[in-house]
Parts: C-alpha cells; sequence; structure tokens
C-alpha cells in the first residue's frame, strides 16, 4: 500500500487534509504580508496526509512562477513557525499536528504549456516528443 496514496485515502485524511489547506492558505498569505513582498500570490492547492497521520504533503502554486523554487525553499526553511502558527490555529481539531513537507505545484505551468504547445504549428498530439515528460511526486 502506498504511503502518500489518495485512492485509499480514508474520511479522517480527507478531514484533515482539508482543515490543514484551509489554515495553511491562511497562515502562508499572513507570512506573506508580513514579509513585505509584493507581486507574490501563494494558493494552497493539495494537502495529502499519511495514514498515521504524521506527515502532511503541501503542494503550492505560486505566481509569479519565476518565485516558485525560492519560495517553496523558504517554506521549508519556515517550516517550525509556520506549523507552531497552524497548530494553534487546529488545537481544537487535531490532537497530534503533522509534519510539514512543502511542494510547488506546477500543474497550472504544465497546462499552459501544453495549450502553447497546441497552439503552435506542430502538434504535440501527433509528435509527443515536442512536451516535456512530467515527473511523478
Amino acid at each position: 500500500m502506498c504511503y502518500f496514496c489518495s485512492m485509499n485515502e480514508s474520511n479522517r485524511q480527507k478531514k484533515i487534509a482539508g482543515v490543514l489547506q484551509e489554515d495553511l492558505a491562511n497562515v502562508l498569505q499572513a507570512k506573506l504580508r508580513e514579509s513585505g513582498q509584493t507581486g507574490i500570490i501563494i494558493s494552497v492547492s493539495k494537502v495529502n496526509v499519511t495514514v498515521d497521520l504524521s506527515i502532511a504533503k503541501v503542494y503550492v502554486s505560486v505566481f509569479p512562477s519565476k518565485n516558485a523554487t525560492a519560495v517553496v525553499e523558504e517554506l521549508n526553511v519556515l517550516k517550525p513557525q509556520i506549523k507552531h502558527q497552524v497548530a494553534l490555529l487546529t488545537k481544537n481539531q487535531l490532537r497530534r499536528m503533522p509534519d510539514l513537507i512543502f511542494y510547488n505545484d506546477d500543474s497550472l505551468e504544465y497546462i499552459d504549456s501544453i495549450e502553447k504547445a497546441v497552439k503552435e504549428k506542430e502538434n504535440p498530439l501527433e509528435n509527443p516528443d515536442l512536451l516535456p515528460k512530467r515527473k511523478k511526486s
């Protein structure tokens, strides 16, 4: 059985992921405002929680995407502070706060690259080598 599989995700995992997603979005937006960074938008696109509820994989979309790598690295550095703030918000809903791991969600970028490729002269449907292969995370 897969450690992070969403196909076998229990209702409890889904509920915890939903709570974390909402609270993480609020905390990350507040952190962004505190840092004084302008022109960057962060959204929490998905949260997956392990079966034992000890780890939460947090997928964030960053706009503009050129800043995504740096922002995700910064989030992983600030993980203890973010975890503490979310734990304060969820203290009545969760017994134990899972460890957070932040990942860049580049699915919007990937969709955009497909749209651009389809609109150009060479069709990637006829020649699949035109588009880069996607990595599984």
